[in-house]
């Protein structure tokens, strides 16, 4: 049955990869308005997201909120397909790319790119390794057939992919060496290498991993962000300054100018952001459960 789920599921993303983009985008968004309107755990994982970050919103406004970010969601899945599947000209044809920093820089230092878990993540990294070598750090999914079938996908254009928690003397090695490397470090992963520190204002279980590994392999970190375009215009892939005297000798305020630097982001975008994941789903001694 496994066998069979996948083998649909290829079918299904190379399908889509062949569609138009347009349509794609509209079918995801009809069919997450439908799913939303479906009771369901990651709507209420959602809606406690929002209540707990946003509390100064109306019940409506946060009820209008998480059923536009069920619609960029199911739709970030269908255009998977086009992302999996796609040529490196057909991602590059719905994807916009502004750089703060010069990309072909030959003598730039070693250089940790650090995204955040909108949307168009996955579509901006694709992006960039048509573009130029990197390493990109993974999280292990669930299903072993999945797993393989995203991670054979998504290193394609060359990207050489890597299990996070895996190997940090590999990653620190590759720094090391002048290549860059492509990670995501605002989800909760547990209370080991993270700290406590606020996101909207709450305390938020968040990773280390950046600053020792910024600071072992010598390295700048340089903040990217992809954001969905309106209208069905594609994405834009936003690679930011390098963040200034980062890493810090404290992780505490290294992981505080993380979360402060990706709220801002947020409040540009929110319904882009992946609340259907449990940004609280650790907390600090004493604090109750919130899902």
């Amino acid at each position: 049955m496994k066998r069979l789920s996948l083998a649909l599921i290829v079918a299904l993303l190379r399908t889509l990869s062949v569609l138009p983009y347009k349509f794609v985008a509209r079918l995801g968004i009809v069919i997450g308005t439908l799913l939303y309107a479906l009771p369901g755990r990651r709507k209420h994982i959602v809606l406690v997201n929002l209540r707990l970050c946003f509390p100064e919103k109306t019940a409506h406004e946060h009820q209008q909120l998480a059923k536009a970010h069920f619609r960029h969601v199911v739709r970030s899945y269908l255009e998977r397909g086009i992302q999996w599947f796609g040529s490196a000209q057909s991602i590059r044809d719905i994807v916009q790319i502004e750089s703060r920093i010069d990309l072909d820089d030959e003598s730039a230092p070693p250089t940790i790119f650090m995204g955040f878990h909108f949307v168009g993540i996955e579509v901006g990294c694709m992006l960039y390794s048509t573009r130029l070598p990197i390493a990109s750090l993974y999280t292990r999914m669930s299903n072993a057939g999945l797993c393989e079938l995203a991670k054979r996908q998504r290193g394609r254009f060359g990207a050489e992919m890597i299990e996070r928690g895996s190997s940090a003397k590999r990653i620190v090695a590759l720094l090391r060496s002048g290549k860059d490397v492509m990670l995501a470090a605002d989800m909760d992963h547990g209370v080991d290498n993270s700290v406590f520190v606020p996101f909207f204002g709450v305390p938020a279980c968040t990773l280390t991993a950046v600053s020792r590994l910024a600071r072992l392999g010598r390295a700048r970190v340089v903040p990217f962000v992809t954001e969905v375009l309106p209208d069905y215009e594609g994405y834009k892939l936003t690679i930011f300054e390098p963040l200034a005297d980062f890493p810090s000798d404290s992780d505490e305020v290294d992981a505080r100018r993380m979360n402060a630097f990706l709220e801002e982001q947020v409040v540009r975008f929110p319904e882009q952001y992946y609340w259907v994941h449990r940004r609280f789903k650790h907390r600090p001694p004493g604090m109750a459960p919130v899902y």
